[in-house]
């Protein structure tokens, strides 16, 4: 990925975390104890995910400037879980003043990242390397996707155009495997009804 290409995806993750700190302004004690769009969880569960993300991404980041690989989440998944089921029932201003500060965290070390660190890999997840440089895009869109999930009046059709065009692609990609390639062949010459989708993962 070039320079300008990171700077940009850099400054779209740092516009996504602005529109979320907006929503974040209506969010008081009734909103973080309401259902989210995600089954099971709530405001808050969502809300101390996004800042248990934004502290994986740190962690990592920090960890490739010292030239060594973490885990995404200290734990794996059983530790991402016990994290947010700890903080989802917190005070809004506990949970909000946590993400906004998690948020600014991230958009600092990614403005202050070396380019050798740049050029290094992290973990997605527990095992799978990826580019260092895929943290910021990662980022993005997990605050995209999850400030729809809060159900707060934010829907995909504010997604930014960069986003969709940046992730559609990959998206598409995968999805034969995610699905009956004979009906998602139908679907498409429009033939049959759009095939079921296994859940993105």
């Amino acid at each position: 990925m070039s320079g300008s290409d990171l700077s940009a995806e850099m400054a779209a993750c740092r516009a996504a975390h602005e529109r979320l700190h907006r929503t974040l302004d209506r969010v008081d004690d009734l909103v973080v104890r309401q259902p989210s769009r995600l089954p099971g969880w709530t405001v808050g569960h969502v809300l101390t995910h996004l800042a248990r993300n934004a502290d994986s991404v740190l962690r990592r980041l920090r960890a490739a400037e010292r030239g060594e690989l973490v885990t995404q989440y200290e734990g794996g998944a059983a530790g991402r879980e016990a994290e947010i089921e700890a903080g989802h029932d917190r005070p809004a201003a506990d949970i909000v003043a946590d993400l906004r500060a998690a948020d600014a965290a991230v958009d600092e070390a990614f403005a202050a990242a070396a380019p050798e660190v740049w050029a290094r890999t992290v973990l997605a997840g527990d095992v799978n390397e990826i580019p260092a440089t895929r943290l910021v895009f990662s980022r993005w869109r997990e605050v995209e996707v999850h400030h729809v999930d809060l159900g707060l009046g934010y829907g995909p059709a504010e997604w930014p155009d960069a986003l969709v065009a940046r992730w559609l692609p990959e998206l598409l990609e995968q999805l034969p495997d995610r699905t009956d390639r004979h009906a998602l062949t139908a679907w498409l010459l429009g033939r049959a009804e759009a095939p079921e989708v296994r859940s993105w993962g």
